[in-house]
């Protein structure tokens, strides 16, 4: 398959480049789209009790959305004010799709007691369809901001999700602004030459491309998140810049041995493009692990992610060798070492030194990775509200102005109950009497509605220990409970049961692949432990820092007891995922080594030497794009940006240079060992010559370069 790829792709470069222009087009056209159809519904989960509980109600009494109107600053009772409020109540109320707005100077609770601020609460028709619902929120939104106050801010329901998209959108826009110069100013230095440095942009704008084109069409089905955007782009063009890198790499070496282009392309392909295979396959495959969740942001994330992934994997091995062939003659060949000199000096010393002495290496960086990795033992996960944007952002005004008015809850969505037909009135007087202020209307065709405010924020621990009470206060009767609190326990309860089938299904899959990249059973397991070591470090410093608020000011954030429920499935998956795409880069480089000497030890250090750099190289600028999305300033994406740029780091550093070579050096010739049936069905099918376990029996054959 490789071959064939490298042969169209070299036999008609202009016909690949233009198919592949033709896509950037309908990327960048098309697929931009998405941007309009973002989501803030993330802790839904179909089949949970407080999914279910809205739709019954929904069915029953649709209810339409509502936001939030505050105006503050000056005192609210004054007479020109009061006229201003309540005409732009009065001009709301006639605006199409409008259910009802109180007014705020008759309805107890919308004063503030220092009469400093009022909230205009605006409720919208249920049924509307999302042009004539946003047309609504603009008009009332629109006439809200009219009132001449110091201080108006409108946003709550979907105006939040509208416009944490716009956010999302203008993050994008600044972290490929930021990025995409400095990853070129990075490939001018490890290339010392602009055609160069160019390609892999090249490539991850096709990465680009597809990210927003998979999101589109994923769009068409199901609901994508606000998140969506900024982590599929960020990891769409990191792990493009990741590929073309390893490929450029191995073209200039094959250029030392071949003046001919087209050939050097071909051994390349074979030979990168083989780890780009499996690399690409492999972070897929960790990424599926979001499909075993049945909630839909989880999966839709992972099927947009592992998507976008595919289409990095097929530009490296389609796109880029057809530039390679049409330009790559003006790339020069990477210099050969000189008289006694090694290659990968550095990387060479490094691996000696870990070997040498592996388990003194093994006993200072274990616990090196373990004491970051304590505070997960503690992490939390919340829903979230608008102190996840930044400050200057209307939402966050809106909830900072309401908080320092207004007595703690107010504006707290509730716990919802929903008593069916057939609710006996000592269990509904037991849930009224779990909290004060519970008010209750009945249902069409019996039944009732209590809402219960609850103490603190509304996924607070106090919130999310009501729903545990009224569950239990049910007993049981036909009760179910709803809201963001509800939704919340749901949510966690699904990450608690579905957890383990999906890292049994990331591990099985990452098994699999392992084994038929490199014909061993052992070498997959030691992956897993010191990729795991490496993921635990950096989510226990992401929590450090944004759930218990240390050093969270440097990163523009501030501890909210809670990590953002998206953050910590994604850190894990996709950082598991580029893990391996390193283990990938240097267990290539070591099996080659070992296929042509035979020699254990020293295809550790040689497979490091040649890797070394390559790794180092890819694990920087991913870590640069990665950081660059941590200057938007929203937290869930600053948590996200924070984890995957530690656990790049981290990776390609203590692990990738120290772990592995003194795990390598310690299991010896074992590392490659495999039952007899599977080494006989990896020789057979593995898609590589595999090196014999002894020593002697593998200097006996040789494989190319190539």
């Amino acid at each position: 398959m490789l071959t064939a790829l490298a042969r169209t792709a070299t036999r008609r470069p202009l016909t690949v480049m233009l198919l592949w222009g033709l896509f950037l087009l309908l990327g960048f056209g098309l697929g931009t789209g998405v941007f309009a159809r973002l989501s803030d519904n993330v802790p839904e989960v179909p089949g949970t009790e407080s999914e279910s509980a809205a739709r019954y109600l929904d069915g029953l009494d649709p209810a339409g959305s509502s936001i939030t109107g505050v105006v503050a600053g000056t005192p609210v009772s004054a007479a020109a004010l009061r006229a201003a409020v309540e005409q732009a109540v009065a001009d709301v109320r006639e605006v199409a799709g409008v259910a009802a707005v109180p007014d705020p100077y008759v309805t107890p609770g919308l004063i503030a007691e220092d009469g400093r601020a009022l909230i205009v609460p605006v409720t919208l028709e249920g049924g509307l369809d999302d042009d004539a619902e946003e047309r609504t929120l603009d008009a009332a939104a629109e006439r809200l901001r009219e009132i001449d106050a110091p201080d108006v801010h409108v946003s709550g329901g979907p105006l939040l999700g509208l416009q944490m998209g716009e956010r999302a959108q203008q993050d994008v826009k600044n972290a490929e602004l930021i990025s995409l110069p400095v990853v070129l100013a990075l490939l001018l230095v490890v290339f010392g030459g602009l055609r160069s440095a160019l390609l892999p942009l090249v490539v991850a704008v096709g990465g680009i491309a597809g990210a927003f084109l998979a999101l589109f069409l994923f769009s068409e089905v199901t609901d994508i998140s606000v998140y969506a955007i900024q982590v599929t782009t960020m990891l769409g063009l990191g792990l493009a810049v990741d590929y073309a890198l390893l490929m450029l790499v191995r073209f200039r070496e094959e250029r030392r041995t071949t003046e001919d282009v087209v050939e050097a392309v071909h051994r390349t392909v074979a030979a990168a493009g083989r780890t780009v295979l499996f690399s690409g396959l492999t972070v897929a495959v960790s990424l599926t692990g979001l499909l075993v969740f049945p909630s839909v942001f989880l999966r839709s994330m992972g099927l947009a992610v592992a998507a976008v992934v595919v289409v990095d994997m097929l530009a490296a091995l389609t796109l880029l060798p057809a530039l390679l062939a049409r330009f790559g003659g003006r790339i020069p060949p990477a210099k050969t070492p000189g008289n006694g000199e090694e290659e990968g000096r550095f990387f060479a010393r490094v691996a000696r030194f870990a070997a040498r002495h592996k388990v003194a290496v093994l006993a200072a960086a274990v616990p090196v990775l373990l004491v970051p990795a304590l505070p997960v033992s503690g992490m939390s996960i919340a829903v979230g509200d608008a102190r996840q944007l930044p400050a200057d952002s209307e939402a966050r005004q809106l909830q900072d102005t309401v908080a320092a008015h207004f007595p703690p809850g107010t504006g707290v969505s509730p716990v919802v109950v929903v008593a069916k037909p057939g609710t006996d009135a000592a269990t509904a007087d037991r849930i009224r009497a779990l909290e004060p202020g519970a008010t209750t209307r009945e249902l069409p065709g019996g039944g009732a509605v209590t809402e219960i405010r609850p103490p603190g924020e509304a996924d607070g621990k106090e919130a999310t220990a009501l729903v545990e009470r009224v569950r239990e206060a049910r007993g049981d009767a036909p009760v179910e409970v709803t809201g963001t609190a509800a939704r919340l326990v749901d949510f966690r309860e699904m990450l608690r049961e579905r957890a383990p089938w999906a890292a049994l299904t990331v591990l099985a899959g990452i098994v699999v692949l392992l084994f038929a990249f490199t014909g061993s059973v052992l070498l997959p397991l030691r992956t897993v432990v010191t990729t795991l070591l490496s993921l635990a470090a950096a989510l226990g410093v992401v929590v450090w820092v944004f759930q218990d608020g240390h050093l969270a000011g440097l990163l523009g954030a501030e501890g909210l007891g809670a990590l953002s429920l998206t953050a910590p499935p994604l850190i894990v998956a996709i950082a598991f995922g580029l893990a391996m795409d390193y283990e990938l880069f240097i267990l290539a480089r070591m099996r080659e080594a070992r296929l042509r000497s035979g020699d254990d030890r020293e295809a550790v250090v040689t497979g490091l030497s040649r890797s070394g750099r390559v790794v180092t190289c890819a694990a920087l600028l991913l870590a640069v794009v990665f950081a660059a999305f941590m200057t938007g300033g929203f937290s869930p994406i600053l948590q996200i940006g924070l984890g995957l740029t530690l656990a790049v780091l981290i990776d390609a550093t203590v692990v990738r240079m120290l772990l592995v070579p003194a795990a390598m050096a310690l299991l010896g010739r074992h590392a490659w060992w495999a039952p007899g049936p599977l080494r006989r069905a990896h020789d057979r099918f593995g898609g590589a010559k595999r090196q014999a376990n002894s020593p002697r029996e593998g200097a006996v054959g040789s494989v190319r370069r190539a």
